[in-house]
């Protein structure tokens, strides 16, 4: 079996079209844009279960759509059930540590990925 280094990339490009198109307001575009590339530094500051937390806990709906996006692709990469949705807190907080662990480095690329792809996508939005 061969890597195919698009694996990571393409379903966060999807995504991150997806959430694009589907909203006009260049508020929510704003609030989409910097939640996609604050990603990596939330994640690595805080680590996986919060940002699963915080999805619930964050009141711009832009920004909540990018964490629920993360986090259904973190699901479909890897094949993990229970990722996305109410059940998602639980199911990290009962992986064994080395899951975790190694989840957690996924969701990092996952999240550079995201990064990269929000300057992409929202090109023609200011992150101001």
């Amino acid at each position: 079996m061969s890597f195919d280094p698009r694996t990571i990339g393409k379903p966060v490009y999807e995504a991150l079209s997806g959430l694009r198109t589907s909203h006009q307001d260049e508020n929510r575009l704003k609030e989409q844009k910097n939640q996609a590339v604050e990603l990596y530094t939330y994640l690595s500051t805080w680590g996986m279960m919060r940002l699963k937390a915080e999805e619930k806990a964050l009141n711009q709906e832009g920004k909540k759509q990018v964490v629920k996006k993360y986090f259904e692709c973190l699901q479909n990469i890897t094949g993990i059930a229970d990722l996305v949705g109410d059940k998602g807190l639980e199911r990290l907080k009962n992986l064994s540590t080395d899951e975790y662990l190694g989840l957690t480095g996924l969701g990092l690329a996952i999240a550079q990925e995201f990064s990269f792809w929000a300057t992409a996508v929202y090109h023609d939005i200011s992150e101001s």
